[in-house]
């Protein structure tokens, strides 16, 4: 069949909103090239969730789904009605990956492999007759204020009568995220709010953090607080990693996303170490340790009771002399021990740079965007999908399914 221009449709970017976007657009009829910088697509979802690809949150009511987006949430109600953690996994399995939930209703695929995502995603556009090309867009092309096409920085032109753009953020730059969209965007009258990290991980003004470097905390509750607000922020049970600069890992790219603005000095982070045993359950154990132990030095006397390399921080930091006997401490010693082990604070001083974040906060100003199609209320013919837009979400599923959601509802809506 032969196309003329203005039915083509050109998807900017193979992660997992453009080809959502450019799966469903031809499965509609449209004929959909997809141009993508990198020779193999969806690099950034191959490497999501540390290879497991956290592909949704299992959560049944759209509520629950605005709530997890910081800012902005109320325009992405069309696009997750369209479109909602049950259909994503439906997709899914039927495109022959099974599923599975885990705790907090984080779904990953059973074989715990990203790339089975990734290649039912290709699968998906490619059975629709979605042709791939490899290239980078440079400009947008309109003709009387409507677009028409894109240039290459090979020098090609690439005409169209509609473009999704789904160029991602500014995180994991190695995957492509460099920008692109937002410069494009800009540049045909859009706004964008300034890209800043979000999920990413912190760094501490405590010395200790480089002493414990490579040690994860599982089963530890992480409590972050707005000093200037005097209010907790964040707190959930999970695991967290020390780091030469501060902290990572899942509770820590967690509470980054709650710490807005990043103001130095504005947020610290307590550990809870024992978060089962309540202070008086606690301070049992500590006894039962000592007894057993009443001879040693105290220093000998907490590997019961504490990863090995976390006792001599934390011998440090309770004021007890490391080579005191565990029967000569005092009680008000003991105690401070305990409060030390419920209470370990951290002084948050910044976000470690952007191209660290596994999501970008900012992108194309929401207002500029119809929630009810994608489509550039600026620019006909021009639709958004996925990060390239101010929208982002906590933790849990939530800012792929924000891809799969934005990016379904753009190639629906082309």
């Amino acid at each position: 069949m032969e196309y003329n221009t203005n039915q083509r449709v050109l998807v900017v970017g193979a992660g997992a909103a453009g080809l959502m976007a450019a799966g469903t657009a031809a499965q509609r009829g449209h004929d959909v090239t997809l141009l993508e910088r990198n020779e193999r697509p969806a690099k950034k979802v191959r490497i999501t969730g540390k290879g497991r690809c956290n592909v949704t949150n299992n959560c049944a009511d759209l509520q629950t789904l605005i709530a997890q987006i910081p800012g902005n949430g109320r325009f992405l109600y069309s696009a997750f009605s369209a479109f909602m953690p049950a259909d994503t996994m439906r997709f899914f399995e039927e495109l022959g990956v099974p599923l599975k939930t885990e705790r907090g209703n984080r779904v990953f695929p059973v074989s715990d492999s990203a790339h089975d995502i990734a290649e039912a995603l290709v699968r998906f556009a490619k059975k629709q007759g979605v042709r791939f090309e490899t290239g980078r867009a440079e400009t947008l092309l309109l003709q009387n204020g409507t677009v028409c096409g894109v240039t290459t920085n090979d020098g090609r032109t690439l005409s169209c009568g509609r473009v999704i753009l789904a160029t991602g953020g500014l995180s994991y730059p190695l995957t492509g995220s460099t920008g692109d969209g937002y410069r494009m965007a800009e540049a045909v009258g859009h706004t964008v709010t300034e890209p800043v990290a979000s999920l990413v991980p912190l760094v501490c003004h405590e010395g200790f953090c480089s002493d414990l470097m490579g040690l994860s905390l599982r089963n530890v509750t992480l409590t972050a607080k707005d000093l200037q607000k005097n209010r907790i922020i964040f707190s959930e049970l999970g695991e967290m990693l020390f780091t030469h600069f501060g902290v990572s890992g899942p509770l820590v790219l967690s509470a980054s996303a709650h710490m807005r603005p990043m103001e130095r000095g504005r947020y610290d982070l307590s550990v809870d170490l024992k978060p089962a045993l309540t202070p008086e359950q606690l301070d049992k154990r500590v006894q039962r340790d000592f007894s057993e132990n009443i001879n040693r030095n105290y220093i000998n006397a907490l590997n019961g009771l504490l990863p090995k390399k976390l006792v001599p921080v934390v011998v440090k930091l309770s004021g007890i002399p490391a080579s005191v006997k565990t029967n000569q401490i005092t009680r008000e010693q003991r105690q401070a021990l305990v409060a030390l082990l419920k209470d370990l604070r951290l002084t948050v001083t910044g976000f470690r740079p952007i191209d660290e974040a596994i999501v970008t906060a900012g992108g194309v100003k929401t207002a500029q965007v119809d929630p009810k199609t994608m489509q550039s209320k600026l620019v006909p013919g021009l639709f958004f999908a996925g990060e390239v837009l101010d929208v982002d979400a906590y933790t849990g599923g939530f800012n792929l399914q924000i891809a799969f959601s934005t990016g379904r509802l753009a190639g629906m809506s082309v």
